[in-house]
């Protein structure tokens, strides 16, 4: 053989080892990637932002539900492997629970990002919205696909910058430009849109095993009526492709609101002292937790009715559904004088 031709095959050999390394690498980084982020305990995290912006050890209305939004934020795109979203090379490209488990909890980042512009800043519905709160949303409502002109990362990170301005001027007691009230209307205002988002991922986790649905879009009212004809009975089923994509994507919205009330408690606790709420929220903390529980199957299993094979989905939608329940009580309980 020549030793063109043994060069040739030389410099094939090696790209051929170096593919096989790439692969292998990427296979283990997928794997670290996928264990995605650890809860965080909301006081620390306060504390440790609060220390970096004043001296004195005094906490102020909003801090802790501004911190723990940042901190979701900064979760979101420094976990292990990053923001995978929007991802276009190896490992990240090929996975799909992390994406998923990212988007739910981005869900949940820009609802209470919108709170926080439209409610919790505000004073009552005349009032001045705050521009860097404006800002955040606007920044955290960039598709999260996006990987170029503009990146969702970058356009997130902004949007963070912008919490953390309002933070600083919030426990600035020489400011008085940035204000968080603390009220139960406020509250109900982030507590009903919670309630709708809990309640789809409910009714899509339960579909996984498929089932037919009476049609009740139009109950408790003899008036109403909609654009179009529906047929009476509906057949509910997500797809085989899409049931871990669910479920992981719950995973995240959960993870996110798990946080956010704890912070809510702290918050807003005059307030549901004063309306003896206070054990409702912490009862819708204690069923979120056992959405965060370890999975031990390396994937979604679904079975059906009581089989042998366990259904992940229906367990992670009873866990929703009960604190949907929950919030609802304490929606209406908070709504009462």
């Amino acid at each position: 053989m020549s030793e063109a031709r043994q060069g040739r095959f030389g410099w094939l050999r090696g790209i051929f080892w170096l593919a096989i390394v790439y692969l292998v690498a990427s296979v283990f980084l997928g794997v670290w990637w996928s264990w995605g982020a650890s809860e965080f305990d909301v006081n620390t995290a306060t504390e440790e932002r609060l220390s970096l912006l004043t001296d004195t050890d005094q906490t102020y209305t909003g801090s802790y539900t501004t911190a723990t939004l940042i901190e979701l934020g900064d979760i979101l795109l420094s976990k292990p492997g990053g923001f995978l979203s929007n991802d276009m090379t190896p490992p990240g490209i090929w996975l799909d629970n992390q994406p998923n488990w990212e988007y739910g909890m981005l869900i949940q980042i820009r609802d209470m990002s919108k709170a926080l512009r439209e409610a919790f800043s505000r004073s009552q519905s005349q009032s001045t919205e705050d521009q860097q709160l404006a800002r955040a949303e606007s920044r955290f409502n960039v598709d999260h696909n996006n990987w170029i002109m503009p990146a969702a990362e970058d356009e997130y990170k902004k949007g963070i910058a912008a919490l953390e301005d309002y933070l600083a001027r919030l426990v600035d007691a020489d400011s008085t430009n940035a204000q968080f009230y603390a009220r139960s209307d406020n509250l109900r205002y982030w507590l009903r849109t919670v309630e709708t988002r809990l309640g789809s991922l409910s009714q899509r986790l339960s579909a996984s095993v498929g089932q037919r649905r009476l049609n009740t879009d139009l109950a408790g009212e003899n008036e109403a009526s909609q654009s179009t004809a529906a047929p009476k009975e509906l057949e509910v089923k997500t797809s085989f492709w899409e049931r871990d994509d669910v479920f992981y994507e719950a995973r995240g919205s959960t993870f996110a609101i798990l946080h956010l009330m704890k912070a809510i408690e702290k918050d807003f606790g005059s307030v549901l002292d004063k309306k003896n709420a206070r054990v409702s929220v912490q009862q819708i903390i204690r069923e979120l937790e056992g959405t965060q529980e370890f999975v031990w199957s390396p994937m979604i299993l679904n079975g059906k009715g009581f089989g042998f094979v366990a259904n992940h989905s229906l367990v992670m939608a009873s866990y929703i559904s009960r604190a949907n329940a929950a919030l609802i009580d304490l929606r209406e309980l908070l709504a009462q004088g």
